[in-house]
């Protein structure tokens, strides 16, 4: 079996992006202890939806949504130990939350950063009590429900005394249900072309994981017009962000992602190596691109992808595409004439975003 070529050294979280990190889930964990306090004293049964939410959000992640925010208030002249830029952190997180939670029933994803996903937590709950009526609706059902609290604690998180943050949350939450959308559609039409990956990577993921928080964390800071010219670091490092994710939705080890090997395969995501590998197979491997999207599939056949996905050269140009998005991403960062500490910051977190393997 050939195997995918390297791919680029797991680097150590920088250090800022730890401290930001760190002040991020310190308010988060708050916000949800007290609610459920707050209402398990109304019904004990209500601890269970928070302490799932908590649970997902305190597992794992990395907290890029909160860094970029708050590189780019610091960028347009913020104070870096500004309360609202953790509380936007903080909603960042939340939203992220929401987003997974909801993404995983959705695609039937069982496993999130290695635990049960929360739907599943729930089918479990059902069917261990003995309840009565489908354990599946019961879970996907709660799950639809603890994403929809994740939202709601976001935009309560947000601060909105700025110019123009409310305005670009309301679009950055229309943009990751649009994307998500998109997502859908193309998973179920089978749209393995070039135009429709990158449309979904930059709306479903890119964008509000990178360039978004950017504009809002300028916002914050009373700057606009700099968040608007951070898109031309934001908008090339978001679709690298998501070119990551899709290498590693296909090739990622398990340990590290907390997914299966080969979900996105097995889902058949319209990704940017999918639609290579379309455009350049022959004959038997038409075929063996036939499969993808089949849940059953498994790890001798997703294995068999692997490598038609490596023989097409679909994983190197994905890879030559991302290094090229990051350094025209680094590169965009020049003429802004940024605080060094800001410039110093976003290029470490570009080169992070790209080489990161989880």
């Amino acid at each position: 079996m050939a195997g995918p070529p390297p791919t680029p050294r797991s680097l150590q979280l920088p250090a800022d992006l730890a401290a930001i990190a760190e002040r991020v889930e310190v308010r988060v964990r708050g916000l949800l202890e007290h609610e459920r306090q707050r209402w398990s004293a109304l019904d004990p049964s209500l601890a269970e939806p928070i302490d799932a939410l908590s649970d997902l959000v305190m597992l794992g992640g990395k907290r890029l949504r909160p860094a970029f925010c708050h590189w780019g208030h610091v960028a347009a002249g913020g104070h870096p130990d500004e309360p609202d830029v953790v509380e936007a952190g903080a909603a960042f997180e939340l939203l992220q939350a929401f987003a997974l939670i909801h993404d995983d029933v959705m695609d039937g994803s069982s496993t999130r950063r290695g635990a049960p996903a929360v739907h599943r937590r729930f089918v479990d709950r059902h069917r261990d009590a003995a309840w009565p009526g489908e354990s599946r609706r019961f879970g996907e059902g709660a799950a639809i429900l603890i994403g929809d609290l994740a939202l709601v604690y976001a935009d309560q998180l947000l601060p909105t005394t700025s110019p123009g943050v409310a305005e670009l949350w309301d679009e950055l939450r229309v943009e990751l249900n649009v994307g998500q959308y998109l997502d859908m559609v193309g998973t179920a039409s089978r749209r393995f072309d070039r135009a429709t990956a990158r449309r979904i990577a930059r709306y479903k993921s890119g964008r509000y994981t990178i360039e978004r928080p950017l504009h809002l964390g300028a916002a914050l800071a009373g700057d606009r017009t700099l968040g608007a010219a951070l898109s031309g670091y934001g908008q090339p490092l978001g679709d690298a962000f998501q070119l990551r994710d899709d290498v590693l939705g296909a090739f990622g080890d398990a340990t590290r992602t907390g997914k299966p090997v080969g979900d996105d395969l097995r889902e058949g995501k319209p990704t940017l190596l999918l639609a290579v590998a379309h455009e350049r197979a022959e004959g038997a491997q038409r075929d063996l691109l036939d499969q993808v999207g089949q849940r059953e599939l498994d790890d001798a056949m997703v294995a068999d992808l692997q490598d038609l996905l490596v023989a097409t050269g679909a994983l190197a140009e994905v890879e030559a595409t991302i290094t090229a998005l990051a350094d025209e991403a680094v590169g965009a960062l020049a003429p802004l004439g940024l605080p060094p500490h800001a410039g110093e910051a976003l290029r470490d977190l570009a080169e992070f975003v790209v080489a990161r393997d989880t």
